[in-house]
């Protein structure tokens, strides 16, 4: 059976619906930067998940390439997730989509290294003839967050953030958003398939303990 890391990590991709604090590990990951509304048809938000999955599913079908991936297991590709940030904010204000920083990322299995990662990228760019130069190899080590799972609209997110907020400072912390710390949601519903109301996000914050 495929190893899945929703199934596998469920503290990390399936927390319960009230905020919890965890410790995330270092992971690696595939990774866009950009800025703009990813709700525009035509912005570069949507390039940009078309070519990280491009990427993803290059490593993952490695297997039937010339291309042997040392200690290569078979995985389900993990989730898309993004890191959202503004320019002189402490988090993100969604009536200006427009002024969103982004950097989208999808998990990379453990066992990719940097080499491989650019043999994914020169692959791709050869059999799709696309050019995957603005896609890299990003380790993030997040640590200390409070999270929480997030049902509904992406809209109706600040509702959910207050409460997480709220429950970080009784449990004795304090936001520690910064220019390497940031906002983070991970998607678990297609949000093209599912209705809003519907929509399955886990919503990341980084803390740290008061004074």
């Amino acid at each position: 059976m495929a190893f899945d890391y929703k199934k596998e990590y469920k503290e990390f991709y399936m927390p319960k619906t009230e905020p919890s604090i965890v410790t995330i590990p270092k992971m690696n990951y595939i990774a866009i930067r950009g800025q703009g509304d990813p709700n525009d048809e035509d912005g570069d938000y949507k390039e940009a998940i078309g070519l990280l999955y491009a990427i993803a599913f290059t490593i993952k079908m490695s297997k039937k390439s010339d291309h042997r991936i040392e200690g290569y297991f078979e995985y389900v590709v993990p989730p898309l997730e993004g890191f959202w940030f503004m320019d002189g904010m402490d988090g993100i204000d969604y009536a200006h989509k427009e002024d969103f920083h982004w950097i989208s990322v999808i998990r990379l299995p453990d066992f990719l290294t940097e080499d491989d990662f650019r043999w994914a990228v020169n692959e791709a760019t050869k059999k799709k003839k696309q050019d995957f130069s603005r896609t890299e190899f990003m380790t993030v080590e997040e640590g200390l967050c409070v999270q929480c799972m997030h049902v509904g609209s992406y809209d109706d997110e600040p509702a959910m953030v207050a409460m997480m907020h709220e429950f970080m400072e009784q449990q004795g912390y304090e936001l520690d958003i910064t220019d390497k710390r940031l906002h983070h949601e991970i998607y678990l519903s297609d949000a093209r398939k599912v209705a809003p109301e519907k929509l399955k996000t886990v919503i990341r914050h980084p803390i740290k303990e008061k004074g």
